[in-house]
């Protein structure tokens, strides 16, 4: 994928070279050479620091790294918040149990951008009923709060509420 991404972006400089309609500093361009994948997609943002502090813990930093494709519901340090400080640490002091929490925020194999997740109104994902309301998304008790950034190997959609697997 990064070879890939690589000749996109130096075809696109070739391009600009010799085509004036065609410049370096476009968007898509630009678009290539700062995409990430998805830990230091999450890693840039400190509103992620709890989930990536969480996805070191349980070990999972070189799976997330991975060529994908992963569709990943990401919760924000406010959820996080939300189970409070106790349980907090003890789930992050808990490696299986907390590798079990986060890897059903993935979707491994698959890209589910918005419109396809818009379209899933009362399925499941990872045991969790997705339900839609006008343009409102739910998955479990989490609410889609922000659809669709992407990563070199996927895509991240942000939540409100870590997604609690049954025991």
């Amino acid at each position: 994928m990064r070879v890939l991404l690589f000749t996109a972006f130096a075809l696109a400089l070739a391009l600009s070279a010799s085509h004036p309609a065609v410049r370096a500093d476009d968007k898509a361009v630009r678009e290539v050479k700062e995409l990430k994948d998805l830990v230091d997609t999450a890693a840039a943002d400190t509103e992620y620091s709890t989930l990536v502090r969480a996805v070191k813990e349980a070990g999972l930093v070189d799976t997330l790294k991975e060529k994908g494709p992963f569709t990943v519901f990401a919760p924000t340090n406010a959820a996080f918040e939300k189970i409070g400080k106790e349980k907090l640490d003890a789930l992050l002091a808990d490696k299986e149990k907390l590798k079990k929490v986060l890897l059903a925020h993935v979707v491994v194999g698959k890209t589910i951008t918005a419109a396809e997740v818009m379209k899933m109104d009362g399925k499941e994902v990872n045991g969790f009923a997705v339900r839609v309301d006008g343009d409102k998304v739910s998955v479990g008790d989490a609410k889609v709060t922000k659809a669709d950034c992407k990563a070199t190997n996927g895509i991240i959609h942000v939540i409100d509420t870590v997604l609690m697997p049954k025991e």
